[in-house]
């Protein structure tokens, strides 16, 4: 009897860096909180997602990451011409998929050199152990973070502030074709904020895409967004460019809401 070997999706991936979001349905403990969503970004693109609490902002960034919380119903994540929901979150981040976590985790005993060599070994396979301290160095230059920051144990006694630094820097070390901030700015003063705005802004390039999910409309004064879009209830209600979040910030959700809603009778 002759196996038939079936390839990984991974092996089919390409070089087409679009995230496709199409019709995607999420529910969470039997509870529907994606509706509906359609969302295209496009390598280079800063997409920014607003919207009210509990509108599913969050729910998508898992959802693409992949979470195994969030059970999908209904609907495709195309990401490199693969359908991510057929991936394990492991094979996610080798394709590119990198998610910054809105309340980073303590890892006591490990220090944040050591944190990133295995996470860089994991996504991009075995560096030199010189390679990799001349490159940590080099990133940490670039964001203007002192050397003693990667003896530190991983967000230990950490601010707000350095925990989000720490993101931003695991992201420069993984160098992700699809980056998803969660809520990257929450609590942090308007200093902390322009520091991470900062770092974000050095990334940027034109082989990575980025979303942002944020509540905080000033974030966006520090970080140009392409597109922005607005979830409500599950669904992207309305989508523009650096004006909508503007408009959203002199009128707030309730306005806007109703604007959308008086449109759409």
């Amino acid at each position: 009897m002759i196996e038939t070997q079936v390839a990984s999706p991974l092996a089919e991936a390409t070089d087409d860096n679009t995230l496709i979001v199409d019709d995607l349905h999420v529910d969470v403990g039997g509870k529907e909180i994606l509706a509906g969503v359609h969302l295209e970004v496009r390598a280079g693109e800063i997409h920014a997602l607003l919207g009210p609490n509990g509108s599913g902002k969050s729910t998508l960034a898992y959802t693409i990451a992949g979470h195994p919380k969030y059970e999908v119903t209904q609907g495709r994540i195309l990401w490199r011409g693969v359908n991510l929901l057929e991936l394990s979150a492991d094979e996610r981040a080798k394709l590119g998929v990198f998610l910054a976590f809105q309340y980073p985790t303590a890892i006591p005993g490990v220090s944040v050199a050591n944190f990133l060599r295995l996470a860089v070994k994991s996504v991009l396979g075995d560096t030199p152990a010189v390679e990799f301290r001349r490159r940590m160095r080099a990133t940490m230059n670039d964001l203007r973070m002192d050397d003693k920051f990667a003896t530190r144990y991983l967000n230990e006694g950490f601010s707000g502030g350095e925990k989000k630094r720490a993101e931003i820097l695991q992201l420069a070390m993984l160098k992700p074709r699809l980056a998803i901030l969660d809520e990257t700015d929450s609590g942090l003063d308007i200093d902390a904020m322009r520091i991470v705005a900062d770092g974000v802004n050095r990334l940027k390039n034109p082989q990575m895409g980025v979303m942002i999910i944020t509540h905080y409309n000033r974030f966006l004064n520090y970080i140009k967004p392409d597109r922005v879009h607005i979830l409500h209830q599950g669904r992207i209600v309305q989508s523009g460019g650096q004006e909508l979040a503007e408009h959203l910030e002199r009128v707030g959700y309730d306005a806007l809401l109703k604007e959308v809603g008086s449109r759409g009778n």
